[in-house]
């Protein structure tokens, strides 16, 4: 039998090992190239000019071998989004923690962005934007998002746009934005919003290339579809290897 024999540990080491090198994207701007690596579900590296930035870091050991971190964003208060241990890994002297309020139980160093909040780093611009339910939540009267708790965050570097939409539904907030170069889109029930809803949100903001993600169970086939002949080009990435 395949692993008779063999220390669990071994196992795991063998396991992480096989998975090779993560597959990046790079963007060009005016201040030099984006590189920008999906690592799991809502978790992604961002790395331009020599700085690193986390959004929603989870998992231990999918961060053993990756760069600590110069900047990291967070999401939302879940632990789809928040993990505090890794959280204490990534960060290094002079690491900035950029949440939500709400994150600041978990975080209490973190610097606060509310909806609509702007802030810089490094070469930066980054945006907090809302995300939240309208209609979904565990419960009549409750939301698994309410507004104003979590955030998406569009980043703007060297005149290009970046747009991470955090937990939310197709909400007004994300159909009114502009100028979006990249969104990475969630999109997976009972929590966020079906495929086809997502796609909705996409034909009305009109990014020119759209990931998604936190995609869990979804059938992305009908959001490629829902998107042909818009010219968004869909990029699909396998968020769960």
């Amino acid at each position: 039998m395949l692993g008779m024999g063999i220390p669990t540990c071994l196992l795991i080491v063998l396991a992480l090992a096989g998975q090779g090198p993560r597959p990046a994207d790079e963007f060009p701007s005016a201040a030099g190239p984006v590189r920008i690596t999906p690592i799991r579900h809502a978790s992604l590296m961002i790395e331009a000019a020599g700085a690193v930035i986390h959004v929603d870091p989870v998992g231990e050991e999918l961060y053993r071998e990756l760069p600590p971190a110069d900047l990291i964003l967070l999401t939302d208060i879940h632990g789809d989004h928040l993990d505090a241990k890794v959280l204490a890994k990534l960060r290094k002297p002079g690491t900035q923690v950029f949440a939500p309020e709400a994150a600041l139980k978990s975080v209490p160093e973190a610097v606060v962005m509310r909806n609509g909040d702007k802030r810089t780093f490094s070469r930066w611009e980054i945006e907090a934007v809302p995300a939240y339910n309208m209609v979904r939540g565990p419960a009549p009267g409750r939301l698994f998002h309410e507004k104003g708790r979590g955030n998406g965050y569009v980043l703007t570097y060297g005149g290009k746009r970046f747009y991470i939409s955090g937990d939310t539904e197709a909400i007004p907030e994300m159909k009114a934005l502009r100028g979006i170069d990249v969104a990475f889109l969630c999109m997976n029930l009972p929590y966020t919003m079906p495929p086809e809803e997502a796609a909705e949100a996409v034909r009305a903001f009109k990014p020119k290339v759209v990931y998604p993600y936190h995609y869990r169970n979804s059938d992305l086939t009908a959001f490629e579809k829902a998107l042909a002949g818009t010219g968004i080009e869909v990029r699909l990435r396998d968020w769960y290897r």
